[in-house]
């Protein structure tokens, strides 16, 4: 308990002096930048709105993913009267309930950097989607109120399955409606659409369902289920190490190679979708699409294949030890290598760049 309270007190100090030397830096740094728009310390506004938004991001894949194999898992149980999958989705419903907040907190002040840093940009986009803006919030609640009557209700309801299970239902029907509305503020301001040449908006709808509009929803879609299955692999993986007994050691062994399958099952597929969204790019804007993937921005395309491997062959050395568990399983051990050699051609090829990074008096000369 010492030691702890120790702990907390170097927290709070190391927080107050971050604070106090952000308010100091804003002290001296100048509001206002020549265009009207406010200036973050240290990092600059860019940054800092990037950063909120990767981070809110990232949990709000989580807390849309992690329900779709959470609902998926229970109704396997209802219908194999396995009690073991009813405790693997509630499980999974359990890790989403802890993010919730945290993806609040994070919109919350994603909100609020975009309100103080961009306002005339916030007014623009509030001024063109400010009906789904409300729709947004509505969903919001009732997410919220529906993952709390899901997660709780699991042991009331455990004799109502039916009612259980759309409970779930309507869960994920909000989180796939939050995704779509905030996906098309996202891909408006890739590819915007229903306005003039002065940019005043002609038709709310047609900015709504922008040219790469569904390419996201498609690709957001896959990409969270993926992202969903590895942070629960990764907490079974947690759990597994803290746990007391070999019962809970299997348990949440089984629970990290579920998730793992969901996150490599989704992973085989979202390529697919990354292509038809890169294709619908080249095609509302061939300049977009070559400074983005062969201009200034290549290099993040290579460390992203270079992380798409890493990623491929992370996953199924993991689904190749889980394998080694499984009785009988011994017999598929001799292509082990062969699909290693697969998966490293095919990284190879994908890390490779195919286009120089050139400036325009290069190009002409080549």
């Amino acid at each position: 308990m010492k030691q702890a309270g120790v702990r907390l007190w170097v927290i709070v100090i190391l927080v107050g002096f971050v604070t106090l030397s952000a308010l100091s830096a804003m002290a001296e740094t100048p509001l206002k930048s020549e265009n009207g728009y406010q200036a973050f310390p240290f990092v600059g506004s860019r940054i800092a709105v990037w950063v909120i938004a990767q981070l809110h991001l990232n949990f709000a894949a989580l807390i849309l993913g992690v329900p779709i194999f959470a609902l998926i898992v229970e109704i396997v149980g209802v219908r194999t009267k396995d009690p073991r999958y009813d405790w693997l989705a509630k499980e999974f419903t359990r890790l989403v309930f802890a993010a919730f907040s945290t993806t609040a907190v994070f919109g919350a002040l994603l909100l609020f950097f975009f309100i103080t840093l961009y306002p005339k940009f916030f007014a623009y986009m509030a001024d063109i989607f400010s009906p789904s803006m409300w729709v947004y919030a509505l969903l919001f609640f009732g997410e919220t109120f529906t993952l709390y009557l899901y997660y709780y209700g699991w042991e009331p309801l455990k004799h109502r399955k039916g009612l259980h299970i759309g409970l779930g239902v309507l869960l994920n029907l909000f989180g796939v409606l939050i995704m779509v509305i905030s996906n098309s503020w996202a891909t408006f301001m890739m590819s915007p659409a229903g306005l003039d040449q002065q940019g005043n908006l002609i038709s709310r709808w047609a900015a709504f369902t922008n040219f790469t509009w569904m390419p996201i929803n498609i690709h957001r879609f896959i990409a969270n289920i993926s992202f969903g299955g590895s942070v629960a692999a990764a907490y079974a993986a947690y759990r597994f190490l803290g746990a007391g007994s070999d019962e809970e050691r299997a348990e949440y062994d089984w629970m990290g190679y579920i998730g793992n399958f969901v996150a490599v099952s989704a992973l085989l597929v979202l390529p697919f979708a990354g292509y038809w969204l890169g294709r619908e790019i080249y095609a509302f804007n061939q300049q977009m699409g070559i400074t983005m993937m062969g201009g200034f921005l290549s290099w993040l395309w290579i460390i992203q294949a270079v992380l798409i491997g890493v990623l491929f062959l992370g996953s199924n050395y993991y689904l190749w030890l889980g394998m080694a568990r499984i009785r009988g399983a011994e017999r598929y051990r001799p292509y082990v290598k062969w699909l290693l050699l697969v998966l490293t051609a095919g990284f190879l090829v994908w890390a490779t760049p195919h286009s120089l990074v050139a400036s325009l008096e290069e190009a002409r000369r080549m």
